[in-house]
């Protein structure tokens, strides 16, 4: 029987769990995500390959596990960046800036790459929940703008961010980027209410 490095089996079993979450995370960072399959995962992890099975169904649900987690890390920098604001447009703008920071992070290249991954379809509407919380305050705050159409006034956004993430990783100055991208979407929000 094999040893258990944790005060209790359950904490063993996290620590299992984020080794592997580890060695697929450093697999997609330096591999790209078809790079994570059960045996080049459990190689990384230094554990046998029936070990990855004892906590995934496979490399997708891994994946899957790998998506959630980031969309988790994301949400809650999104929500540390908004939390003491109160004005919807600011609450915007904060948002709009963290975001492109996550690009200029370079984190937003490990999504890209784990969303190239079909998730299992039990796993879909998981990841679809993770989405729904991401942008749950900038639908929130486009709602509080008196925006009368705040989803055509969301795709804006989406489309502002977008040009200003492919200028980000073009490698233009990242901050520069944010404060253009920001000014542009608060006076085309502003131009709507």
């Amino acid at each position: 029987m094999p040893k258990i490095q944790a005060p209790t089996l359950l904490a063993h079993r996290e620590l299992r769990r984020q080794q592997l979450m580890s060695a697929a995370m450093e697999l997609a960072m330096n591999e790209g995500a078809s790079a994570i399959t059960v045996a080049a995962v459990a190689n990384k992890a230094g554990l046998a390959r029936s070990s990855v099975y004892e906590y995934f169904e496979s490399s997708a649900d891994l994946v899957a596990d790998l998506v959630i987690e980031e969309l988790d890390y994301y949400t809650a920098r999104l929500a540390t960046a908004i939390k003491d604001v109160t004005d919807p447009f600011d609450q915007i703008a904060q948002w709009i800036a963290e975001g492109l920071r996550y690009v200029a992070d370079g984190r937003h290249m490990l999504v890209k790459s784990l969303n190239t991954i079909t998730a299992p379809e039990y796993r879909k509407e998981e990841i679809a929940l993770g989405h729904r919380k991401l942008l749950a305050p900038l639908r929130k705050a486009l709602s509080e703008t008196g925006i009368a159409d705040p989803m055509s006034a969301a795709a804006f956004l989406q489309s502002v961010t977008d040009a200003a993430s492919v200028r980000i990783d073009a490698g233009n100055d990242a901050e520069l980027e944010i404060q253009s991208a920001t000014k542009f979407a608060l006076a085309g929000l502003r131009a709507l209410v």
